[in-house]
């Protein structure tokens, strides 16, 4: 580890959501999410689980962070259940749910661990689906009137917000092409959701810093470099064309003030617009997504390849060999990190960087001895702090590092069949076992603090 070089005051964390790890579904008032409906939807999951359970951290949350103060973090990113403070996402507050992220807030604080709250990571209110969900501009209001009655409770102790966790995802994976709640199948809508999400983060960092004096507020978006399968002019304009919808689509209005009109184009090519104008826009919209922020958290996992495939359109290909990729099926490209973090600095001149979620899935389990063996992991998460440090060398304002994720645990649509912990969990005994890639990131935490020690 002597040859990472970290600022002094660099945050090293880890990060969960909500639904991902929380359980306790029908407890203390919690309302109906969508993941819940999703997840009781036939063929909607892949071994035909659910969250009901997950690592039950709504019950060992205090096992959880002597697990965090065990490796060393001082942050933690975590998510708050819409459902649990506002069950049918608007109305009363439900005082049970946020007493338990009192009680969490609470004893990460006493532990010496600052937390990163996240508020919007997937599990939006059936109820609030069942009006139209991120559709329906409405929802965009019931969102400030959540953020409101969290950041009133835990705002005078949590100065790090998150408004919204990749977007890309809620639009892309939940309304186009229907991998996750609500499952639907309609790109029209996909762009509609899009921008909702993105207006609803401008009115929410406007309430939060009303609440949060002292408050650091930003986006998490996941972010992909991609690159040519080929140097010809399709496969450039096929990178063009993902680039566009996947990061652009996203990066542009947050610090731009508007979407890319190459990507308009391509999205009226494709028939997702029936007109060049965005009828979803409405005055003011814009400004109220370009709303000056903190901070970025960035995401990333790969990188994508493209061609032109069909018509002209973008497809992907795949580079490495089927056994060097992680069981997610995706490539371990570290340079990609590094690549996307000059790019984030260069161009859009970002004043804080964190890296919000870093990780890799395997399978493995523990041995006879009761060992993880994780190697490739640890690979994985070397090569890619390495990466980080090559972009601290190119000036990029990077300020933490959140591996993802702390625990193994329900991996949406896949169901618990991947596994992207640092702990690995029994899921009948709810035994949390360090893999050797804790035993890793806690030395390498602690060579950062050794290194950094005043003498």
């Amino acid at each position: 580890m002597a040859s990472f070089d970290f600022p002094p005051d660099f945050k090293w964390g880890v990060a969960t959501s909500s639904h991902q790890i929380e359980g306790a579904t029908h407890v203390d008032g919690r309302g109906e999410s969508i993941w819940d409906r999703f997840a009781a939807t036939p063929g909607k999951i892949a071994d035909g689980t659910n969250g009901d359970v997950a690592c039950d951290h709504y019950n060992l949350w205090g096992t959880d962070i002597e697990k965090m103060r065990w490796l060393g973090v001082d942050s933690y990113r975590f998510s708050i259940a819409w459902s649990r403070i506002l069950p049918t996402g608007r109305g009363p507050v439900n005082k049970p749910g946020l007493d338990f992220y009192d009680r969490l807030v609470d004893g990460l604080l006493a532990a010496r661990i600052d937390p990163m709250v996240t508020l919007y990571h997937w599990d939006l209110p059936q109820a609030l689906q069942d009006e139209g969900g991120w559709a329906n501009r409405d929802t965009m209001d019931a969102f400030l009137e959540y953020t409101e009655a969290v950041t009133r409770r835990l705002g005078d102790r949590v100065s790090k917000w998150i408004t919204h966790n990749e977007p890309w995802c809620i639009a892309t994976l939940g309304h186009e092409e229907g991998h996750h709640a609500p499952g639907h199948f309609d790109p029209p809508e996909a762009l509609r959701v899009a921008h909702h999400v993105l207006v609803s983060h401008g009115m929410a960092v406007e309430r939060i810093r009303t609440n949060v004096p002292n408050a650091e507020v930003g986006i998490a978006l996941i972010l992909t470099p991609c690159y040519p399968a080929t140097p010809t002019v399709g496969d450039e304009d096929a990178v063009r064309q993902f680039d566009g919808s996947f990061n652009r689509w996203y990066l542009d209005p947050l610090y731009r003030g508007r979407y890319p009109d190459d990507a308009i184009a391509d999205r009226r090519r494709w028939g997702h617009l029936s007109s060049d104008d965005l009828p979803f826009v409405l005055p003011g919209d814009m400004e109220k997504i370009a709303v000056p922020t903190d901070f970025l958290g960035l995401n990333f996992y790969s990188r994508a390849v493209m061609k032109a495939g069909a018509e002209g359109r973008a497809a992907a290909v795949q580079m490495a060999p089927k056994e060097e990729l992680t069981d997610m099926e995706w490539e371990v490209f570290p340079d990609g990190l590094k690549d996307i973090l000059v790019r984030v600095h260069q161009e859009y001149q970002v004043p804080k960087i964190y890296i919000t979620e870093n990780g890799a899935a395997y399978p493995t389990a523990p041995d006879s001895e009761g060992r993880v063996h994780d190697d490739r992991r640890v690979e994985y998460f070397r090569l890619h702090l390495e990466s980080c440090c090559r972009a601290l060398e190119a000036e990029v304002p990077l300020a933490g590092y959140f591996a993802w994720s702390l625990l193994d645990n329900f991996e949406w649509a896949h169901g618990y069949e991947k596994r992207f912990g640092l702990f690995w969990v029994d899921y009948e005994t709810q035994e949390r076992i360090p893999k050797d890639s804790a035993h890793w990131y806690r030395d390498a935490i602690a060579a950062h603090a050794l290194a950094h020690v005043v003498k």
